[in-house]
């Protein structure tokens, strides 16, 4: 059994890309995060919302980041810092990407869990 606590539709400007004008001009992300509760965690099954999105604005604003894969990892690898989270499931969109056809945007998602 596990509780799951979810972020969804977070909306960052950053510098996401490996092509040059993406190292210096922020562009839109969209970011979903959910996390799976310890359940011995007292007050049981609780998660701090407010730990949580800062510490995804964070990762997010603090420089530039290559790659969404990266991005998604740096993301949940900050969620599993909070107290009270086993695992992270990230998923990460870029709208903008130069691609030679038509595409709404790019995804990664991941999922990882505590160590331990």
């Amino acid at each position: 059994m596990a509780d799951t606590v979810s972020l969804r539709g977070m909306r960052f400007h950053a510098r996401v890309g490996v092509l040059p004008h993406e190292e210096q001009l922020p562009q839109p992300v969209e970011l979903d995060l959910s996390v799976t509760v310890d359940q011995t965690v007292r007050p049981p099954h609780v998660v701090d919302y407010v730990a949580l999105y800062s510490a995804v604005a964070e990762v997010m604003s603090v420089r530039h980041i290559a790659y969404l894969e990266e991005a998604a990892e740096r993301v949940a690898a900050a969620a599993l810092r909070v107290r009270g989270v086993r695992s992270a499931t990230v998923s990460i969109r870029k709208p903008h990407v130069p691609l030679p056809g038509p595409v709404e945007y790019a995804e990664v998602s991941i999922t990882r869990e505590r160590d331990g």
